[in-house]
């Protein structure tokens, strides 16, 4: 191991493990990019060994591959039908990207501007609205910027609290964003309006960077903690094992 000292991708790799931490026996989907994947099987190999993990197809792994290897042991079958009883009993944890994401937690990924013309079109709702209500839905912000955490988002893809709390039970009875993670800080929804915090910022990162990438008015505790540095066990894994041609270098780079 070349370095005993984290880079803030690793830093990151882990705060995306920690979203997992507790779930128990749930399918773990990180669809935000490099980092969350890596963080989701980081997970399953200290902490959260029960996590499901995909082939990204259908395949349940057995084995735990590096980032662009395919596993050498399958457990199971997942079709598309049985992948859409897990979601809707509540029994995954999806981590999504976004491109706009406002202080309720509602998210974007169709349009940039007036829906009736945007600016930019994305990818389209896709299967944001289920996931947000049906099961826990985190998200990963590659780069904090006041243009991707925004006063109001153009389109709502995913569900944040207020809409759901808004909708009524049906709508809010399984709706939870436990974490935001950006290359900043960690973030979540444990305020008293169900508005986003900072939970943790990462390590050289201060509060008034923080918010000064947010497009709104951010809470930061005083007592604000520090994003937990990988172990030495973490960090071999993570180099060696999981991303050893640093793959998440570039989506966070040093």
């Amino acid at each position: 191991m070349s370095s005993a000292v984290a880079t803030r991708a690793e830093v990151c790799v882990v705060a995306c493990a920690e979203a997992w931490r507790g779930d128990g026996e749930i399918l773990a989907s990180p669809m935000g990019g490099v980092v969350p994947t890596a963080g989701a099987r980081l997970a399953k190999l200290t902490f959260a060994p029960e996590l499901l993990l995909t082939d990204g197809e259908a395949m349940l792994a057995a084995d735990v591959p590096a980032l662009g290897a395919r596993p050498r042991v399958i457990e199971g079958w997942l079709p598309y039908r049985s992948h859409l009883a897990l979601v809707a009993g509540g029994r995954r944890h999806v981590m999504m990207g976004a491109s706009q994401l406002d202080r309720h937690g509602n998210q974007n990924i169709s349009c940039v501007g007036d829906w009736r013309r945007p600016a930019r079109q994305l990818i389209g709702v896709r299967g944001a609205p289920a996931n947000t209500l049906n099961h826990p839905t985190s998200y990963w912000i590659p780069r904090h910027s006041p243009r991707v955490l925004v006063e109001r988002v153009d389109m709502v893809s995913g569900v944040g609290y207020d809409r759901a709390a808004a909708a009524g039970p049906s709508a809010a009875r399984f709706h939870r964003i436990p974490r935001v993670v950006t290359d900043l800080a960690v973030l979540d929804f444990e305020t008293p309006d169900r508005t986003m915090r900072v939970r943790s910022l990462h390590p050289g990162v201060t509060a008034e960077e923080v918010r000064a990438a947010t497009g709104f008015p951010l809470d930061v505790p005083p007592d604000v903690q520090r994003t937990r540095d990988p172990t030495a066990a973490e960090l071999r894994l993570i180099r060696e094992v999981l991303d050893p041609a640093a793959l998440r270098d570039r989506e966070v780079p040093a």
